[in-house]
Parts: C-alpha cells; structure tokens; sequence
C-alpha cells in the first residue's frame, strides 16, 4: 500500500468520514463512490492511500482507538482496568459497541475484511492487553495457571454482546466497571 502525504487532521477527517457512512449504511452498502463524494476525495486516492475498503474500514476503526493499551500500567490489574475503561466515553463505547456489532455480521462473508479486522485492529487489542494480563502474572496478582487468562477477551466481548440483547441497554462506562469487577477479575482470582 503506497502511503501519500495526506495530513494527520484530513487523515482523521476521512477516518471519521468513513465511521459516519458505516453507521448510516453499514459495511456491505459503504463504497469507495460514497466516502470520495463525502470527503471530496478521488477513488483514486482512496485506492492508492488504503488499497481496498476493508483495509480503510479497519484503519479508520484503529485509528479511532486509544494508544496502545500495552502502555497502561498502574501498578494493578484493577487500575489497569480502570485506565482502560477511563479511555473511553460512554457516548463513543454505544458509537464503538454498534459498529462492531454491524461489522461481526460483514466479517462472515467478506474474508478480506475479517483478515484486516484481525490484523490491523484485533490482534493490536490483544497484544496489549496480553501484555497486561502478563505483568499481573508477574507481579503475583494473578496465577500463571489461571484457565480464564486465555479467556479474558471473550469475557470482554461477551460483555458489549450480551447488554444490549439481554437489557436492551447499551454498554457504559458503569456497566463496564461493575463487569470487570464482578466477573472478570474474579475470574482471575483478584
């Protein structure tokens, strides 16, 4: 993919461009026609910035996330947790949780966007957040052994999927915290 010199704020303005159409039209009815006429680009310099719509649906998705979450160290997996969830505002987790959710349904029928998903988006996530899971194990916080520390992104998701089906409630902040508290971490054994 041949990176231009677009600037960081039309960067961001196009990512934010193309978060608006996914939840207006969804992922299969977002084209490259629709976020030229609304960013007043050339599919040209889509293609060539981003080289496909999967590849510019997962960077406009990362690029709408906190900084690496392998950074967050508060000296306990609580307060990591905390600092995780503090990232995000509640309007922005229902913006973040819904697309999502439309995207867990395209990513079964478009094997190119579930590869960018993965690549450009998940496996960051996870990284992070095994990094920290592995420095609550080395600080005794957690046992090595533990089985739910394979679990824990699992957990995480099923928290954003269930809420909404079984409360009809979007997933918060509060929600969050109560989850970690009550499921997660004990889980854990912390």
């Amino acid at each position: 993919m041949a990176r231009s010199r677009l600037t960081p704020e039309r960067e961001t303005e196009l990512y934010a461009a193309v978060l608006d159409l996914l939840r207006e039209v969804g992922y299969d009815a977002l084209t490259m026609d629709a976020v030229a006429a609304r960013t007043h680009s050339s599919k040209a310099t889509l293609y060539r910035q981003w080289g496909s719509k999967p590849e510019l649906v997962a960077r406009a998705l990362r690029h709408n996330k906190p900084a690496d979450l392998s950074q967050i160290d508060t000296g306990s997996l609580r307060g990591d947790f905390r600092e995780l969830l503090d990232r995000t505002d509640d309007c922005q987790m229902e913006k973040d949780s819904a697309l999502m959710r439309g995207l867990a349904h395209a990513v079964h029928t478009n094997p190119e966007l579930h590869r960018a998903l993965r690549e450009l988006l998940i496996e960051p996530e996870m990284n992070g957040l095994d990094e920290v899971l592995r420095r609550a194990v080395r600080r005794g916080e957690v046992d090595a052994g533990n089985p739910a520390l394979k679990l824990v992104p699992h957990m995480l998701i099923g928290a954003f999927v269930a809420r909404p089906l079984i409360e009809d409630q979007p997933v918060d902040h509060a929600f969050l915290v109560a989850y970690v508290d009550a499921v997660v971490l004990p889980s854990l054994g912390v």
